[in-house]
């Protein structure tokens, strides 16, 4: 898979007609990145109550912070309109449903859409959120840059050798390589369904500059800094369910 272009930006702008009925069955995934903030500025104040389900309505009503509230309002809103564009429907007739767990069989794996073989995935992170659309099984992952101190606590949680990889950097150096390898290894595991269910310990993705797939899953980094004026200090990946396995 070659590496994909920059996302594309979701405002609250009509979408390009290229988009319509034009989702990458067989090509190369698309990306699409929306700013919270932006977004939510120039969002029609009907807009929830109009095209977001009953069910994501009492979801974002429960956020007692308002910036989580808009942010998760402002991710299923481009959700939406990024779906119902690429399938040619309403965005509030998007039928969404749930795949099986891998791990357990119940009703909680990878998000989908009623009777359409079109993927998706999305991630949100600080005034981020990214979008991920193919024709096969897909995970993305936006993160913050995190300072040394969480970097030094959670990378316990990292595969040996991407903790041995980030011993042997100058401290300067580990916030960048972590971020790298935890969304690799969250988009890896949103791709297959099971989330941070699975030990991340368990899958060596890496920490340098060129991701390590995984069996059948490449895994890509996204450029997502700077992408949006203002927003800077985030790393992205995609993992995306290739034809046949990695050597």
């Amino acid at each position: 898979m070659t590496p994909p272009p920059a996302p594309r930006i979701v405002g609250r702008d009509p979408l390009p007609t290229t988009v319509a009925d034009a989702w990458p069955q067989g090509g190369e995934p698309e990306t699409w990145l929306l700013s919270v903030s932006r977004y939510t500025a120039a969002m029609d104040a009907g807009a929830p109550g109009t095209i977001l389900d009953a069910g994501e309505r009492e979801r974002a009503s429960k956020f007692l912070r308002a910036e989580d509230r808009e942010r998760y309002t402002a991710a299923h809103l481009g959700l939406r309109e990024l779906l119902g564009a690429y399938l040619g429907m309403a965005p509030a007739d998007v039928p969404f449903t749930r795949e099986a767990c891998p791990g357990c069989g119940g009703p909680h794996g990878r998000p989908a859409v009623s009777g359409t073989p079109l993927h998706f995935n999305m991630s949100h992170a600080g005034d981020l959120v990214l979008f991920a659309y193919a024709g096969s099984p897909v995970g993305v992952d936006v993160e913050k840059l995190q300072p040394a101190s969480v970097v030094e606590q959670v990378a316990e949680s990292l595969h040996p050798k991407e903790r041995a990889e980030l011993d042997a950097l100058a401290p300067a150096d580990r916030p960048a390589a972590f971020a790298r390898c935890w969304t690799r290894k969250e988009a890896y595991l949103k791709g297959l369904g099971t989330g941070l269910s699975r030990d991340p310990a368990v899958n060596y993705v890496g920490t340098g500059l060129s991701a390590v797939p995984v069996g059948p899953w490449a895994m890509t980094d996204i450029p997502v800094d700077g992408a949006i004026s203002g927003s800077s200090g985030y790393a992205a990946a995609m993992a995306l369910l290739t034809s046949l396995p990695h050597a």
